[in-house]
């Protein structure tokens, strides 16, 4: 691909771009920028157009993170995203030669990094810090002292990595310009950052690893993403907060572009007798179901195909590798049963007769045996 090619996939799908010139310089001079933490398909495209990505697992940050996590089961973890991003890769034709992987603690507790954390602190205002990560670190009014260090603490591993740019979404834009004005006060060049729209969930608010119905994941069963599907909000003509919409835009046809070489998302109307819908972008998609040409009910079924499809590659890697499940096993144990409560002793009652009535004078006619036991 030439520069412009290779840039306009870079960039394609995004919601801004900070210092692109730094990305296109690069390209120009016909190397490849090298590229910190994307989402899934961002990071095939990115491989596609030559860039150099690394992903980083946040490992160190994972087990201080409240302490809610061991770091053996952390380390588990970093191998299960290891075998889930490659397998995702080859599902949809991408050479992982350009990919690699970096434990965070694999440098951050060095010499080095560390004497930064300290330097750049001296630099920063308070004010400056809880600014960049505001729309990234919870505010309250007495947070803990990590929230002021997270900004410093992945401006730097810019640097630690050895990357030309950093992705992320847009609620990490403060982050990112604050990296642009912190790097020179370290003697540091600048980094280009790319800027991901915030993509709706499946439920219609914003997509959350805490809220299942809202997301799909890698090794979903097909059944399940069949049922998320059905569920998922859809109103007739609204394209605004559509999450099956943006499924299709952010994930189908691109992953479809770099599998089949041609982009498509391809839209069943057998029941109705007409020939099938079929979309190279998303604009004259967002047409048709604005004029209720493309219905939920034609959509829903057309996504759900499409989504099972691009999984199966990934579904089946997950089975043929006893490794791969093992390590699952470790990274994500089942939660331990919660402890059965002790039982509170209850106090044994007596009962008396009223004083008016007598016990039964004769045992075998009143139905009881002489100890008192019923018949």
């Amino acid at each position: 691909m030439s520069p412009e090619e290779r840039f306009s996939l870079i960039k394609e799908n995004l919601q801004e771009v900070l210092n692109p010139d730094l990305i296109k310089n690069i390209l120009v001079e016909g190397k490849n920028p090298r590229v910190y933490w994307v989402p899934a398909i961002k990071i095939a495209q990115l491989l596609a157009a030559d860039c150099e990505v690394t992903v980083l697992i946040a490992d160190l940050h994972a087990v201080l993170d409240s302490l809610k996590s061991t770091m053996e089961v952390v380390q588990y973890r970093a191998k299960y995203y290891q075998f889930m991003v490659t397998a995702m890769l080859q599902a949809v034709g991408v050479s992982t030669e350009k990919l690699r992987f970096v434990l965070g603690s694999s440098y951050q507790t060095g010499k080095d990094y560390c004497m930064d954390v300290y330097r750049l602190s001296t630099l920063v205002s308070e004010h400056d810090a809880r600014k960049s990560a505001a729309e990234i670190v919870k505010q309250s009014a007495n947070a803990p002292l990590s929230g002021l260090l997270y900004p410093i603490l992945q401006v730097l591993d810019e640097q630690y990595l050895d990357v030309d740019v950093q992705f992320g979404g847009m609620d990490q834009r403060k982050l990112f310009a604050a990296s642009t004005e912190w790097h020179p006060r370290l003697g540091y060049r600048k980094r280009a950052h790319l800027l991901n729209p915030i993509v709706p969930g499946l439920s219609g608010g914003k997509m959350s690893s805490s809220e299942a119905d809202s997301k799909i994941d890698f090794l979903e069963p097909e059944e399940s993403i069949r049922k998320k599907i059905r569920k998922a909000q859809a109103a007739p003509r609204e394209t605004e907060n559509n999450g099956l919409l943006a499924f299709v835009k952010y994930v189908l046809i691109p992953a479809a572009g770099l599998k089949e070489g041609n982009p498509g998302f391809r839209v069943s109307r057998d029941r109705d007798g007409l020939e099938p819908l079929v979309y190279t972008s998303i604009e004259p998609m967002l047409e048709d179901y604005k004029n209720d040409i493309l219905t939920p009910q034609l959509l829903k079924p057309a996504v759900a195909d499409a989504i099972v499809n691009l999984t199966a590659p990934i579904r089946e890697a997950y089975a043929k590798s006893p490794e791969w499940q093992e390590i699952t096993s470790k990274a994500y144990p089942p939660p331990e049963p919660p402890k059965p409560k002790k039982e509170k002793k209850q106090k044994q009652k007596t009962t008396t007769l009223p004083l008016q009535q007598k016990a039964p004078d004769n045992p075998e006619t009143s139905g009881e045996t002489a100890n008192g036991a019923t018949q």
